[in-house]
């Protein structure tokens, strides 16, 4: 019975001085240099959270996210190759690139892909 009180207690102990020590280690700064430089949007952290928003950051994280589904469509259709004729599966990435290269070009042409105002 002591012995079963005494291992509780200590693994309470230990328990409790890794809590400790792992709390005492996390602590951030108030003035940490992560938090005063600003967001990977542009926005100063410090400033009024009320100011216009750039659409340009806006429109480069759509076509990020086009790309990135393109690439989710297009990878299962690898494994199906020999399954099907391989001028089917030509036919139908070629198409379906050709619409994404065309929604590029009308971006381009929209000049929604120009930095400099």
């Amino acid at each position: 019975m002591l012995l079963c009180m005494l291992v509780g207690f200590v693994i309470f102990m230990v328990t409790l001085i890794m809590m400790l020590a792992s709390s005492t280690l996390s602590k951030k700064t108030l003035m940490d240099r992560e938090k005063t430089s600003p967001f990977e949007c542009g926005f100063d952290p410090k400033s009024s959270s009320r100011l216009p928003f750039s659409l340009q950051f806006f429109l480069i994280a759509v076509i990020f996210l086009i790309f990135d589904v393109e690439i989710t469509l297009l990878i299962p259709l690898i494994p199906v190759v020999p399954l099907t004729k391989f001028m089917n599966i030509i036919i139908i990435m070629t198409i379906y690139i050709l619409i994404l290269l065309a929604g590029l070009l009308h971006e381009w042409k929209q000049g929604s892909l120009n930095w400099a105002i």
